[in-house]
């Protein structure tokens, strides 16, 4: 058992199949499904990662799909330090300092 009932959890759910697409998308877009992720309160008793499982999201909505995720949390990131990039901020200020004058 990954998860049990009232844990925090994410879900997925292909929402669209290619073929049910609409024709005025750009081709590249067509061809691959329309998914949803959506996070939750896990209402089934107890479940594993793979199940199809029922959740209530924040707001209240309820939403079936399969468990991908417990506990799920942010992984993005703005890269690594781009050092040149530091000292932008205060050359342009030094140079509109020196326009002003």
């Amino acid at each position: 058992m990954d998860a049990k009932r009232g844990d925090w959890v994410r879900i997925h759910n292909i929402v669209l199949k290619p073929e049910e697409r609409s024709t005025n998308l750009p081709e590249d877009t067509q061809k691959v499904p329309l998914e949803m992720w959506t996070k939750g309160f896990l209402l089934d008793e107890e479940a594993n990662i793979g199940d199809i499982v029922e959740i209530e999201s924040y707001i209240g909505r309820r939403v079936k799909g399969k468990l991908v995720e417990v506990n799920p949390y942010y992984t993005h990131d703005f890269g690594r330090c781009v050092p040149e990039l530091l000292y932008i901020g205060k050359q342009v200020r030094s140079l509109i300092e020196e326009e002003g004058e």
